[in-house]
C-alpha cells in the first residue's frame, strides 16, 4: 500500500519488515513474526486488489504480548492520574499531527470517504483528550461510608471504596471504525490503570497500527500497549480465552456472541449488530425524516451498526415520505473514497454478495425496488426497497450496505412489533411532533437507545451507548467504559470502642 502523507516517515518503524508487511507491537518495539507468514488486506475500491500485509503472529508471540502487558500493568496502576492523563493528551496531539497516514489507510483499506476518514481521526483524538480529563475527575475520588447509616449498626466501621483497574484489557475493534472504535477502548483502559492488548481487524489494520504507534511514541511504558496481528480463525479464540485476560471490549458482528460464550469469568463489553428501525408517524416533519433517513441509512454506504436498517412508516404518509427520500437518494454521489463519494465500495465481495442475495429475495417476494439495482464489483448503488413484508429476509437481516427496506404500517402496534420481534436491539428512532407519543414509543421499544427526531448515532462519544438482546453486553461511552474497566475495592476500618463518653 502506498500513501502520500507527509507523516509517512513517522510510521517508518512499523513498515519496514521484509516483503513490505507491517510489523506487530510488543513491549514497545515493532517486530516481524517468527512465523514468516503474513495476512493480507484488500482494497475494496480496486476489485479487491492487495492493499497491505501484516504479520501472522504465533501463539507464543501472543503469550509474550500478554506477559509483557501484565508486567507493565502493575507499575502503571500506581502511576499518578495526572501523569496518565498527560500521556493521553500527548497521544492525541501525535494523532492530529500524523493524521495523514491513518486517513490514507482508511480510504484504501475500508473505502471510507476522505472527509469522513479525516473526521474519524480528529474525533478519536478528541475522545482521548476527553477521556484524560474525565478519568481524572471520576477516578480521583472514592466513596466513604459509615456503618451507622444502615439500620441496626453502630458507628464502629468506616468503608473506603475506590475504583481500581481490572488488569489487562483485550481490545478488538471492527473494520468500519478501526481508529475510533479502538481508541474508545484503549483510552479508557489506560486512564483507569490497565494495560491493553489490541487485535486489529484485517481490513483497517493499517490505520489501527498507525494509531497505536502514536500511543507508543507518546511515551507510555513499554509493554503497556501491545498489538498482535493475524488471522482471527487462528488466534482469535486463543486471545479471547487467554488466562491473562481480565476484560474484553469487542465491537463487531456474530463473532461477539461466540466470544461472550467462551470468555469465562472476565468483564465483557460488546457491541454487535443492529437492525435500527426508524418509525415515522403521520404528524412527523417529513422533510426532517427524509433527510435523517438518507443520512442515517446511506452515510459510509450503510456500513455502520447504527445505520438506519429499516423504516416503518404509517400508510397515510408513506408515499410522500418515500418520494422525498428518493429525491435525496438521487443526489448521493457514488464512486471512490479519494473523491469523497458518499457511496463507496462495501468492504468485501462476500458482503456485496450477501446484500445482493437480500435484494433478490425481497424482489422475488413482491417488494418494489425504487431504484434500478446496480453493482460493480464491491460497489453497490444506493437502493430503497418499498413494500417489504415480514416474510422477506431483508426485514430481519442486517444488510450492512447501501440498501434500505421500507415497511408500511397501520398503527403503533405494527411498528413496535417490527422493532421488538428483531433479535437485535441497538438503536431506533421516532419521528413525530408529539413528544408524549415519542416518549411512550421510546419506552416500549426494546433497544439500547432511541433517538427522537434524529437518526441513530453512536456519538457524541461521552454519551452512554449500549444494546440489548443480540446487540451487545454492557454499556459504552467514556464514563461507562472506565467503569467496565475498573472494579470496586473496599477497605474497611474497624474502630475500637472508645474509652470515653461523648457528651
Amino acid at each position: 500500500m502506498t500513501t502520500s502523507s507527509s507523516s509517512d516517515g513517522f510510521y517508518a518503524e512499523l513498515t519496514n519488515a521484509e516483503g513490505g508487511a507491517l510489523r506487530y507491537a510488543v513491549n514497545g518495539a515493532w517486530r516481524a513474526s517468527s512465523s514468516d507468514a503474513t495476512v493480507e488486506s484488500v482494497n475494496p475500491s480496486r476489485a479487491n486488489a492487495r492493499a497491505n500485509a501484516f504479520q501472522a503472529c504465533t501463539r507464543a508471540e501472543v503469550d509474550e504480548a500478554f506477559a509483557g502487558a501484565r508486567a507493565a500493568q502493575g507499575p502503571w496502576a500506581r502511576t499518578p492520574l495526572h501523569e496518565r492523563a498527560s500521556l493521553l493528551h500527548r497521544a492525541a496531539t501525535l494523532m492530529r499531527e500524523n493524521a495523514g497516514g491513518m486517513v490514507s489507510a482508511l480510504m484504501i483499506e475500508v473505502a471510507k470517504g476522505a472527509k469522513e476518514s479525516a473526521t474519524e481521526v480528529e474525533r478519536s483524538a478528541d475522545l482521548i483528550d476527553y477521556t484524560a480529563e474525565e478519568g481524572v475527575r471520576i477516578l480521583g475520588r472514592g466513596d466513604l461510608l459509615m456503618s451507622d447509616s444502615f439500620p441496626g449498626n453502630d458507628r464502629n466501621k468506616i468503608c473506603m471504596a475506590s475504583n481500581v483497574p481490572v488488569g489487562v484489557v483485550l481490545c478488538i475493534p471492527p473494520f468500519n471504525y478501526p481508529v475510533n472504535l479502538c481508541v474508545s477502548k484503549v483510552a479508557p483502559a489506560l486512564i483507569a490503570g490497565n494495560a491493553v492488548v489490541v487485535k486489529p481487524p484485517t481490513q483497517g489494520c493499517t490505520a489501527t497500527l498507525h494509531m497505536i504507534h502514536c500511543f507508543i511514541k507518546a511515551g507510555f511504558p513499554p509493554g503497556l500497549i501491545q498489538a498482535v496481528t493475524g488471522r482471527g480463525g487462528e488466534i482469535g479464540d486463543y486471545l479471547t480465552t487467554h488466562p491473562l485476560v481480565n476484560a474484553i471490549s469487542f465491537t463487531g458482528g456474530e463473532t461477539g456472541i461466540r466470544v461472550a460464550q467462551k470468555a469465562g469469568m472476565v468483564a465483557l463489553q460488546t457491541e454487535l449488530g443492529g437492525k435500527d428501525a426508524c418509525i415515522v408517524l403521520p404528524d412527523a416533519d417529513l422533510e426532517l425524516a427524509a433527510k435523517s433517513i438518507v443520512k442515517g441509512g446511506f452515510s459510509y454506504s450503510g456500513q455502520r451498526c447504527t445505520a438506519v436498517k429499516i423504516v416503518a412508516v404509517f400508510e397515510e404518509v408513506a408515499d410522500e415520505l418515500i418520494g422525498k427520500v428518493n429525491e435525496r437518494i438521487a443526489k448521493l454521489s457514488v464512486g471512490l473514497p479519494e473523491d469523497d463519494a458518499t457511496i463507496t465500495a462495501v468492504v468485501s465481495k462476500s458482503s456485496a454478495d450477501f446484500i445482493q442475495s437480500l435484494v433478490v429475495d425481497a424482489e422475488s417476494k413482491g417488494a418494489t425496488l425504487c431504484q434500478e439495482w446496480k453493482r460493480e464489483d464491491n460497489l453497490i448503488w444506493p437502493l430503497l426497497i418499498d413494500n417489504v413484508t415480514h416474510d422477506m429476509k431483508i426485514c430481519w437481516e442486517e444488510p450492512f450496505g447501501p440498501v434500505l427496506p421500507v415497511v408500511r404500517v397501520k398503527n403503533e402496534n405494527e411498528a413496535l412489533e417490527l422493532v421488538n420481534k428483531s433479535r437485535f436491539g441497538l438503536q431506533g428512532c421516532v419521528f413525530t411532533r408529539d413528544i408524549d407519543r415519542a416518549i411512550r414509543l421510546s419506552d416500549a421499544m426494546q433497544t439500547g437507545t432511541v433517538q427522537i427526531n434524529g437518526p441513530p448515532a453512536r456519538g457524541p462519544d461521552h454519551f452512554p451507548f449500549q444494546g440489548v438482546k443480540d446487540s451487545g453486553i454492557g454499556s459504552q461511552g467514556i464514563t461507562n467504559s472506565i467503569k467496565v474497566m475498573t472494579k470496586v475495592k473496599s477497605t474497611v476500618i474497624n474502630l475500637a470502642k472508645p474509652s470515653y463518653t461523648i457528651a
